[in-house]
């Protein structure tokens, strides 16, 4: 049986923890970082868990992830 292939834009924006957990990037933080707040731009440098609901999707598209 050939390999299963994983989408390829999954690959640089997810990646699971070892309990299986989805880890993603906050959104809008490539440019005009000037006209937010302190609070917000330090809030988006940290990477958060997907929700379950989206972890399941992301998770079928990684067929090799652990």
């Amino acid at each position: 049986m050939p390999k299963m292939k994983t989408k390829s834009s999954t690959k640089g924006r997810f990646s699971v923890t070892a309990c299986g957990k989805v880890k993603r990037k906050h959104a809008n933080r490539n440019h005009q970082m000037r006209g937010r707040s302190k609070r917000a731009n330090t809030a988006g440098k940290h990477p958060v868990i997907a929700a379950p609901e989206n972890a399941k999707t992301i998770k079928s598209w990684m067929p090799y992830a652990s």
